[in-house]
């Protein structure tokens, strides 16, 4: 139903469950945008985007964009070593590639590296798997028998496992 002319558009509450996504990317978008990233999930998700080994030997600063331009960037790197800065310069290439495919266009031209302290990432420990009694083991193990995958069959396992344990 639209509303009439002469009649002001009603304004949506913000009432009900929202992604929390929305509402942290709503909260870091102005201190990280004047850090020049474009998202906050760059830092986050930094070690996925480059690699564990150099995600934990580097840390984005940030995006530095030629005057009114939001592409060919230099993406300021803080680096934990010299031989680590040596490693990065010879990679810089594969680098540039990946950052610009996770924004999904070319945001970033060159890397600035600089030496200094890394903060220590925080590892999530996954939980232990959970132990299901005889007979469900008998059970999900007739169930996947005629699994033939061996990558399939583990997964699947590990899937009806954790669904076997729920109450």
């Amino acid at each position: 139903m639209t509303a009439m002319p002469d009649q002001p558009e009603e304004k949506r509450g913000s009432a009900g469950p929202r992604a929390i996504a929305e509402t942290t990317a709503r909260l870091t978008r102005k201190q990280l945008g004047r850090r020049g990233f474009a998202e906050g999930a760059l830092v986050s998700e930094w070690p996925l985007i480059v690699g564990s080994a150099l995600g934990d030997a580097t840390l984005p600063l940030r995006i530095r964009f030629p005057k009114g331009e939001r592409t060919g960037g230099t993406l300021m790197l803080r680096v934990s070593s010299g031989a680590w800065a040596t490693q990065i310069q010879h990679q810089e290439p594969l680098m540039v590639e990946r950052i610009n495919s996770y924004f999904g266009y070319r945001a970033v031209a060159r890397l600035a590296i600089s030496q200094g302290p890394i903060p220590p990432r925080v590892r999530k420990i996954p939980p232990a798997p959970p132990v299901l009694t005889d007979s469900q083991t008998r059970d999900l193990e007739r169930t996947l028998g005629a699994v033939e995958d061996p990558d399939l069959k583990a997964v699947l396992a590990a899937l009806g496992r954790h669904l076997a344990a729920k109450p």
